[in-house]
């Protein structure tokens, strides 16, 4: 669907360019910012695949692990239906580190791992289970605290204090988890 109204605004803006006659802004716009992405590309790719490949280690070295043990007793508060040991909350554990960590992409295999899991232990597969919703609750809004790829954007348009917005951010993301999971709990206790 998404497709769809790309294609039909991308449509419309060179219809009217070519009634107003200003088919050479799209021209120019075409020729120009594929070369922009690209840099803008290469510019993020050192620190995303850096950020990656820690986390990796991490992950290969047991780090991970050991954060998951760390923060397994406030995850069973958040999933009190996922059993003990369930390999589900090794990777909510992962996933919530890498995004602290802003590293969106590196955090996707760990949340489809961990929705895999959850998936095992659903009673119901055609519907969502509760932990599925507060995990996709928790991944959405999760708390940032070293926004990475914005810092990498950042830094790449020449921002002279990149950094600066790490405490807003951090106040920001803390308070739309808080927000979703309150809204998530609130919702799960009218459920029933």
């Amino acid at each position: 669907m998404v497709n769809y109204i790309w294609f039909f605004l991308i449509i419309i803006g060179i219809i009217y360019s070519f009634l107003t006659g200003n088919l050479d802004v799209i021209n120019d716009s075409i020729l120009t910012n594929g070369t922009k992405a690209l840099e803008l590309i290469l510019s993020i790719l050192p620190i995303i695949v850096l950020w990656t490949g820690i986390m990796r280690i991490a992950e290969d070295s047991g780090l991970l692990k050991k954060f998951a043990n760390l923060v397994e007793p406030f995850l069973k508060i958040l999933f009190p239906d996922i059993p003990k040991g369930n390999k589900a909350l090794g990777f909510i554990a992962s996933n919530i580190a890498a995004n602290m960590l802003g590293l969106g992409s590196a955090a996707t295999p760990f949340g489809l791992k961990a929705m895999q899991e959850l998936q095992n232990i659903n009673e119901k597969k055609d519907t969502a289970s509760r932990p599925m919703i507060t995990f996709l609750v928790l991944n959405t809004a999760g708390v940032t605290i070293v926004p990475t790829t914005v810092l990498a954007l950042r830094l790449a348009h020449g921002s002279t204090n990149p950094s600066e917005i790490i405490m807003p951010g951090v106040i920001a993301t803390f308070c739309s988890s808080l927000a979703g999971l309150l809204l998530d709990y609130f919702i799960r206790k009218k459920g029933k």
